[in-house]
Order: C-alpha cells, then structure tokens, then sequence
C-alpha cells in the first residue's frame, strides 16, 4: 500500500495542508472518471427502478434480512476495531515507541500488505474449502489474534515486535473477512445489487465509525 508512504513525503515537502488538496483531486478524477468511463452493463429488461421508494423497498427488504444482517456485523465490527488502530497508531508507533513519520508509514504499509496479500487469495480458498468455512476460520483467527495482542500487551509486555508480528497476521485475517463476508450477504440480492451493496457500505461504516 503506497498511502502511507506518500501521504508521508507530501507532508514532509509541501505541509500538512497538502494531503487535503491531494484528497479534493483525487476524489474530483474519480468522479470525472464515474461519469465519463462507468457504463451500465446490464440489460435494460433487468434493470430495477432508480426511484427513491423503490430504493427504500430495498434497504427495508435487506433490513429484515438476519443473514445479510449478520455477515455485514462481522465484517463492521472487524472495521471498527481497524478503525481504532488507524487513529490511535500514529501516537503508539510515534510517540511511545519513537518511529520517524517515514518509518511509520513503512511499518503500516507492512499491514496493508497483510491484508491486500490475504484478500487476494479469498477465490482461491473459497473454491478449495468454500466460503462459510474461510469466513469461520478467518474470524476466529482474527478474534483470537485480537484478544492474545490485548492480553500480552496488558500483561506489561511493552514489544514493538511483538505487537508488529501479532498485527501482521491479525490484518491477514482480516483482508480474508471483509471480502468473504461481503459476497456471502450480496449472494442472495443479485437482482437489488446496488442497493445492497450501498447499504452494506453505510452499516460497515456506521458500525465502524463510532470505535
């Protein structure tokens, strides 16, 4: 993952202000590059309507939906606990244990890593073991490798790399949860794909932006 490596150097060469006015661009091309590039792809006879009461059906269908419900917990709650470790990282990695901005962003990067490398390979296990069976391995791992970084660390053992290894392999599993969990619960909403998927998207968020 690049991110934090160069949101790193534009801070380092052009200030902190830069990192916005990189933001504002780059959110400014994709929605040139929405507007002009994505084209609708599916046949016209399948096509649901774009009305606002035909959307509300649609989260109000999927709201009552405990499968959809559940696999979008899992992966918001795995969210949530990613979220705390993005916004509290920079004071532990940086002030407590004294990394230069450079080699923080190196020592995130690792994890995106982690769990870019991880993603990459859910087809492959689902094809081999299926998909609720890499969901129910990928969250016990992460939950397990959670609970043993917290115990260690409460215990007063105060390693970096202990604390590093533990989170490398917690962001694998996790890079194995969020996309299997999110195929399962779009897998029986083909037809509403797009309404599902918004709604997964703002519930992960709402679940994880509160952490």
């Amino acid at each position: 993952d690049l991110a934090p490596l160069t949101g790193s150097q534009i801070i380092e060469t052009f200030g902190w202000r830069a990192v916005f006015w990189t933001v504002t661009g780059a959110a400014a091309l994709a929605t040139i590059l929405l507007a002009t590039s994505l084209k609708e792809t599916r046949p016209v006879e399948e096509r649901a309507g774009s009305s606002f009461g035909t959307a509300l059906a649609g989260y109000r269908y999927l709201m009552g939906d405990r499968n959809f419900l559940g696999l979008v917990a899992i992966a918001g709650f795995g969210i949530a606990s990613f979220f705390v470790y993005l916004s509290s990282s920079s004071f532990i990695l940086i002030d407590h244990y004294g990394l230069s901005p450079s080699v923080y962003s190196v020592f995130f990067s690792i994890n995106a890593v982690a769990f870019i490398g991880m993603s990459q390979l859910t087809g492959m296990l689902a094809d081999r073991f299926g998909l609720k069976r890499v969901v129910w391995v990928a969250v016990t791992g992460y939950a397990t490798v959670m609970v043993a970084l917290f115990a260690i660390m409460a215990s007063g053992v105060d390693r970096l790399d202990v604390m590093a290894a533990l989170l490398f392999v917690g962001y694998g599993f996790l890079g194995l949860v969020i996309p299997t969990t999110s195929v399962l619960a779009m897998e029986e909403h083909g037809e509403i794909a797009g309404t599902a998927s918004a709604l997964m998207g703002t519930l992960h968020f709402a679940i994880g932006a509160p952490a």
